[in-house]
């Protein structure tokens, strides 16, 4: 590594150590960033995909994580209009004054129990969600409303169960995946501009030596041991920080810093389903409602899938063996019917599910939900190289999170903050289409400009925002052929595996083109990306066919997807 500028270290390349690069950067800062396992292959990959100010922390006297949270929402929507985009939420309610003295007992501290909270009642969400307008002072997002269950601008629930519904704004991101290959483009572009270094090493691992570190390819957990692969790197950081998410811990210990124990996350599953009457029901807004337990229900539309979550269950153990177990499976989908009857799901209707391990602090709350959602960024004294641990984090902040986090490690390295990432728009951003009958004719236009069929432009167009447009005219030096199954074209795969540190066949499957949320995704796909990725030289033809079959065993095994021929 260069000795002109210093080099921080940054641990884990999920949405919140990639967020922190680009910050760093900004202000002149060389980076290398280093995950065990793929880029946003950890909690940021199996979130419930909300961008959301945070209505029930609340409940627990969070108002400041509230407020930086709506802020950021506001700013997300403004700066990543291709990744972000509002979501109308309806909260069903079928008595007026539920759960006022148990939340007033939890907001005074006095309720750390794990007893279920009584359902909420109409007075208690619309003051709720008064505070949450007023918190947001977003003129972009209508305010608050209120819905007789019988209204024709009602969402069809449970009659019996639900007098009212309360509507409320906030917003979503269907891909963080490639959310967050966007903040690395953008990286890539600062540090070009600013003859910074930034480097990024996918299944590699940091072994300290003394003050210096080495990175390492990690063969063991690469399966297909690319020609992609570089060899061991040795440089001394001016500072670590490790972002490793639930993995924050462990990777303390193996660098041998010694710490407390700083995590105990919590296992959220999701189930998605293609089931047309749901899809039909829900018209492009979701639910949020409540479990029998108290435990809150998200039913939103996703990518033309209906995402069902989550559970919030303590969980041990290492934070990539976590998986949705039928328990949790059963319990999803025993809430959905117990909110919306008429619509019947059963485990047939599941057409893949996923669970990940929440980076959340270690505390005394014995209810998973009271542990804080807040972020920080915990200093390590007694380590022979500056370190620092993110501790907490959430789709939402990540933005704000690298900024403050970037103000600590900069003071530290005695240089100034020169530049933020608060009013820099994420790439594509920029000529984003402004409403729904631009985008059409826009889309449109590119595919007669292009000569792809419109579903090809509207799939390209889903993962990469504008970027599409440069993709598919490039594509018209090579032959328009199409991914089996799907409407990408294969040119668009091939620039996919040459810029976005393809490693492996399910980085590709699973985190650059998305596809699980595929309704078929079948043997033919994934021998055909393979074959892809052995003529880019990224996977060696010897490991092809073996490549596939342990694609196809995790996908079936952790994802509970089948894969079709």
């Amino acid at each position: 590594m260069s000795e002109s500028r210093p080099s921080v270290l940054i641990l884990g390349a999920g949405i919140n150590g990639c967020a922190l690069a680009r910050e760093l950067l900004l202000s002149g800062v060389s980076v290398v960033l280093v995950d065990n396992a793929d880029i946003c292959s950890g909690a940021t990959a199996y979130a419930s995909r909300l961008i959301h100010g945070g209505l029930r922390y609340l409940e627990y006297g969070e108002f400041d994580l509230v407020r930086e949270s709506l802020a950021e929402r506001t700013r997300l929507l403004r700066l990543a209009p291709q990744f972000v985009r509002p979501l109308r939420l309806y909260i069903p309610t079928g008595n007026r004054l539920g759960g006022l003295m148990s939340v007033a007992r939890r907001f005074l501290g006095w309720d750390k129990s794990e007893r279920p909270t009584p359902p909420r009642g109409l007075w208690m969400i619309r003051s709720g969600l008064a505070m949450y307008d007023s918190y947001a002072r977003d003129q972009s997002l209508p305010r608050h409303s209120t819905h007789r269950v019988r209204a024709a601008d009602a969402i069809a629930v449970d009659r019996a169960r639900y007098r009212w519904e309360c509507a409320y704004s906030d917003a979503q991101v269907e891909y963080p995946e490639r959310f967050v290959f966007a903040m690395l483009e953008d990286a890539r572009t600062i540090a070009r501009e600013s003859g910074c270094e930034f480097r990024v090493f996918a299944y590699h691992r940091a072994v300290r030596k003394g003050t210096t570190i080495e990175v390492q390819p990690c063969h063991a957990s690469d399966v297909s041991q690319a020609s992609n692969v570089v060899p061991a790197v040795h440089f001394t950081p001016a500072a670590i920080v490790n972002a490793t998410g639930a993995w924050v811990d462990l990777t303390l210990e193996a660098l041998q810093i010694p710490a407390p124990t700083l995590m105990a996350g919590t296992k959220g599953s999701h189930l998605f389903t293609f089931h047309e009457g749901l899809r039909r029901a829900l018209a492009g807004r979701g639910l949020y409602a409540e479990a029998p337990d108290g435990r809150p229900v998200f039913v939103t539309p996703l990518a033309g899938t209906t995402l069902i979550g989550t559970t919030d269950i303590p969980f041990h153990g290492s934070p990539a063996d976590a998986v949705a177990t039928p328990e949790e499976i059963d319990y999803l989908l025993t809430a959905v019917n117990r909110i919306m009857p008429d619509i019947g799901l059963t485990t047939a209707d599941v057409a893949f599910h996923y669970s990940g391990v929440r980076p959340l602090p270690r505390t005394d709350d014995a209810r998973p939900a009271a542990v804080t959602r807040r972020h920080w960024l915990e200093h390590h004294p007694d380590a022979p190289i500056p370190c620092y641990s993110v501790i907490g984090g959430k789709l939402t902040t990540c933005r704000s999170l690298a900024e403050s986090a970037a103000q600590t490690v900069i003071a530290g390295l005695r240089m100034p903050v020169t530049r933020t990432s608060s009013d820099r728009v994420i790439p594509g951003g920029a000529e984003y289409p402004a409403n729904d009958t631009t985008l059409t004719g826009q889309l449109n236009t590119l595919a007669a400009r292009t000569g792809f069929a419109l579903e090809s432009v509207r799939a390209v167009w889903s993962l990469f925002g504008t970027r599409a447009n440069s993709l598919l005219e490039l594509s018209q030096e090579r032959t328009a052929e199409l991914l089996p199954d799907t409407w990408l074209p294969c040119s668009v795969v091939r620039s996919v595996i040459r810029h976005e540190w393809v490693t492996r066949l399910d980085d590709l499957v699973e985190r650059r083109l998305m596809l699980l949320f595929q309704p078929r995704l079948s043997t033919a796909c994934l021998r055909r990306l393979a074959g892809l990725m052995v003529e880019e030289g990224a996977l060696p033809g010897s490991a092809a066919e073996a490549e596939v079959a342990a694609t196809i065993e995790r996908i079936e095994r952790r994802f509970g997807k089948s894969i079709a021929g």
